[in-house]
């Protein structure tokens, strides 16, 4: 039973991550239909704005206040990621909607400046980044047998907040009002008196913002470096489209779905069959239902 429950905690902490990182996508990719190949970059530029906000903290405040900074290093994380999308947006993207194809190059492109940026600033090899204290340890059940570490716990927690939070902006707010209703027609909205280029900034930027928390949550795993976004950046991908592009619920199913059955192929067997096994499982699902567990409901004719 022990080792059920700790597999199963296994499965349920690696979709926490994929759905982190996995959330911004779904806005960029499912709800704008932009093939953002440097959102696996949004997540570096997190990680890497936890790492200075950790450095600032131990250079310019008391060795007591060092536990408070990664609260702070997630804010910084969004704030700088949505900054620099708001800016791509702005100056790149906005120019390629409705081009998939040239979307897909430039941001590719614009991935590779981004990593070699980190590599000129912070240099190739990868950075550490120190848990504060109160995540160190873990949850101990069943006589101490399984022990659920306070990180993954975290994170977890983390994922669900951003969740509910995206949840009540998207359907429950008027920003996400229009935002959805830019993204379903754009015409339509626009003659109606919305902004759709305001509104494609904003949401862009909010995607990006949410990579970078994700980066940012990464650091509690293990070092970062120029690369990591690209280790997780094909996962993401596959959780959007296997959850039903533009459907926030079929990303957490997405998620769910591919993080624990990772876990438990890579247990039954290894890791590089295990995720094997895992891709063949999703080629085969989509082969039943292209448009993914929850395709979104259209008028239209294609």
């Amino acid at each position: 039973m022990d080792i059920w429950i700790t597999q199963m905690f296994n499965g349920l902490s690696v979709s926490s991550i994929l759905l982190l990182i996995a959330l911004g996508l779904a806005i960029t990719f499912g709800l704008m239909r932009v093939i953002n190949m440097a959102h696996g970059e949004f997540i570096m530029i997190g990680a890497y704005g936890a790492y200075m906000t950790q450095e600032i903290f131990k250079s310019s405040f008391p060795k007591s206040m060092f536990d408070a900074y990664f609260p702070v290093a997630i804010l910084v994380s969004f704030v700088l990621a949505f900054a620099i999308g708001f800016l791509l947006e702005v100056t790149l993207i906005r120019f390629l909607y409705g081009r998939p194809l040239d979307s897909l190059l430039a941001t590719w492109g614009v991935g590779l400046m981004l990593q070699q940026l980190a590599r000129s600033i912070f240099g190739a090899p990868n950075v550490g980044v120190e848990s504060p204290s109160w995540l160190n340890g873990g949850l101990k059940l069943m006589g101490g047998d399984v022990v659920l570490p306070y990180k993954r716990l975290f994170i977890i927690a983390l994922v669900v907040l951003i969740l509910v939070a995206m949840y009540f902006y998207i359907y429950r707010s008027g920003a996400g009002r229009r935002m959805r209703a830019v993204m379903q027609n754009r015409d339509m909205a626009a003659c109606l008196g919305i902004s759709t280029r305001r509104v494609d900034s904003v949401t862009f930027a909010i995607g990006s913002g949410i990579a970078g928390i994700a980066g940012c949550a990464l650091t509690l795993i293990g070092s970062i470096g120029p690369s990591i976004g690209t280790y997780y950046i094909v996962d993401a991908f596959m959780v959007v489209v296997l959850g039903g592009v533009g459907k926030l619920v079929g990303t957490v199913a997405g998620a769910l779905g591919i993080g624990v059955f990772n876990t438990m192929f890579e247990w039954w067997t290894d890791a590089s069959l295990g995720k094997v096994l895992v891709f063949l499982c999703i080629v085969a699902f989509l082969q039943w239902k292209p448009m993914g567990m929850f395709a979104v409901r259209t008028r239209s004719l294609d």
